[in-house]
């Protein structure tokens, strides 16, 4: 892609052929990590053939549907970009709990309840930005590799009982250096393709060793449905184990909400050649299409699903960010779910090999969290939150911390690492949350007496917190011209304002009913030497005054926040 950005943007139509030619590209690099996770899940979980044969078409059915939806936003379902929808392996220590637990009936009850989730929080983001943090989800993320351990160990074992007992560990091996080779020594395709190359390898050593399920492939039609036999149908008894399950798929599900909005903040940072504010309106949208993806999940019995990273990848090499390419994704991904024949190719993929797999997906999503640990910022009391949250995590799952009374429905709460560890953080934030001084507020009509009404509220909260004559007249000249902005925005609206320091500087939230233009972009659009006019003074003067600013637009709320040093 050149430095000026895609050759066709997000809104832009390419022709159709490159639109299904790149769209092939996506589902060949993706339809392996589609299908291995309900494959990993039934064989670790003791599912039937049949159940594995339904759990595999429903995955990559509804992979594709989830895409489309994405694609084509529909009123506040979808992003409106290219974000490939497909199985995710951090699901896998809760269901496999689930199915062990209950059966297929009761991991599909879970997942259907915890997929509503996905909407409360795509539909009140604004609202729920506070409770559900980045600390929160960093922190889980770092205890999936934990809770995985187990079970890529248990599938690293399996092999036909005839097998010569190298046959594991050698395929696994191979398979596991290869990927890593090719994913650190080179850079653009081979690196987006050393995992697909690496199971090739893999399977090929397994073939040799015998352990290569080949008759499945020979078997398998052509064109075709599973047996219906194979849907789990739902478990509305909601028994002990139901409720002692449900807190870790709420807690995965938020994660994987998480998830999915970084990969829809960075697909908007790819789809367009001009740089723009972030538009929480398409973050909203692609949380709701992943709930409607998790809801189909739990209705069919299957694994949940997120968005793809590889789908940004993608995007920036070949310099297409047409949503239409999205949509032929998803096309492809229903075509493949009817096509046995073709999927019996993965899910023939010995267990050695798919272990190798999940092994670099899991490091790579345990590596994301830190990410996301470290970009929000660890202070001394994040860090001993998410260090404690991380230790309760890792004794629970093993069984270290007081298992005498870890017994019943405590047992069955606390047993998975990411349930107790997440549980801790939340709890912790909690804490934190209710001892530190509480933040004023100021609930206002934004007209003409507001300016008025919230210099008096500032004025009185920098002398409560002893700011000082000059910070007080900045922050008083901030709030005055950020009102005047926002009432450019649009018609009479009702705002709350809170007011909180934050260390050495003091920190302003603005909360509005929707306007329709994004601070942010007028703001990088003003040329500081040009003379301002009338309708840009007060942008101007706010950028003077402020030392940050961030305005987040949902579908309901303008969040606009402002730093004063």
């Amino acid at each position: 892609m050149s430095s000026d950005g895609p050759r066709f943007e997000a809104d832009e139509r390419a022709s159709p052929a490159l639109s299904f030619g790149i769209a092939a590209q996506f589902a060949t690099l993706a339809i392996t990590s589609v299908v291995l996770p309900p494959v990993v899940l039934v064989t670790l979980g003791g599912g039937s053939e049949e159940y594995l044969a339904w759990a595999v078409f429903a995955a990559v059915a509804v992979s594709g549907v989830a895409t489309i939806v994405q694609g084509l936003r529909i009123g506040r379902v979808g992003a409106g970009y290219i974000l490939v929808m497909g199985s995710t392996p951090a699901y896998l220590p809760v269901c496999v709990g689930a199915l062990e637990a209950g059966g297929p009936a009761l991991l599909a009850t879970l997942i259907l309840l915890s997929s509503l989730v996905q909407f409360g929080l795509g539909w009140k983001m604004a609202a729920l930005r506070k409770v559900f943090t980045p600390t929160v989800a960093g922190t889980v993320l770092l205890l999936i590799p934990v809770s995985l351990a187990p079970l890529i160990l248990r599938k690293m074992a399996e092999v036909p009982e005839h097998a010569d007992p190298a046959a594991g560990p050698i395929t696994a091996g191979v398979a596991l250096l290869t990927i890593v080779f090719l994913a650190l020594r080179f850079d653009g395709a081979l690196r987006l393709w050393s995992l697909g190359i690496g199971l090739v390898v893999g399977c090929l050593v397994g073939h040799w060793f015998g352990i290569y399920d080949v008759d499945r492939i020979v078997d398998a039609a052509w064109i075709g449905l599973p047996d219906a036999s194979g849907w789990p149908g739902l478990d509305l008894g909601f028994g002990v184990m139901f409720w002692a399950l449900l807190p870790g798929f709420v807690m995965i599900t938020l994660v994987g909400a998480m998830d999915t909005l970084g990969d829809s903040i960075a697909i908007q940072r790819a789809s367009w050649r001009t740089p723009r504010a972030i538009d929480f309106r398409a973050v909203q949208g692609a949380i709701n299409a992943d709930g409607v993806g998790n809801l189909l999940s739990g209705c069919a019995g299957t694994v949940p699903n997120t968005t793809y990273g590889s789908s940004i990848a993608i995007a920036e090499v070949t310099g297409v960010a047409a949503r239409s390419v999205g949509v032929w994704v998803g096309a492809i991904f229903v075509a493949l779910a009817f096509l046995p024949k073709l999927l019996a190719v993965v899910v023939a993929i010995p267990g050695p090999v798919a272990a190798a797999y999940l092994v670099v997906v899991i490091a790579l999503l345990g590596m994301f969290g830190i990410r996301i640990l470290v970009a929000e910022g660890l202070d001394y009391r994040k860090s001993l939150i998410v260090g404690l949250g991380f230790w309760v995590g890792l004794a629970c799952q093993f069984d270290l911390l007081v298992p005498e009374y870890m017994t019943g429905f405590v047992g069955d709460l606390l047993g998975n690492g990411m349930t107790a560890g997440g549980l801790t953080v939340v709890l912790l934030s909690v804490m934190l949350s209710v001892t530190r001084r509480r933040p004023r507020r100021l609930r206002v009509a934004l007209d003409g007496e507001a300016v008025a009404v919230v210099d008096r509220f500032l004025t009185g909260f920098a002398a409560g917190v002893d700011a000082g004559a000059e910070t007080t007249h900045r922050l008083r000249a901030v709030g005055e011209e950020t009102l005047h902005t926002l009432m450019q925005n649009g018609a009479e609206r009702r705002l709350l304002v809170v007011a909180q320091a934050d260390g050495k500087a003091l920190t302003l939230e603005f909360l509005a009913s929707v306007g329709n233009q994004n601070l942010e972009d007028l703001a990088s659009v003003i040329d500081v030497a040009d003379l301002p006019r009338e309708s840009e003074a007060s942008l101007r003067l706010l950028l003077h005054y402020a030392s940050s600013l961030d305005h987040r637009q949902y579908h309901d709320l303008d969040v606009v926040s402002v730093r004063v040093e």
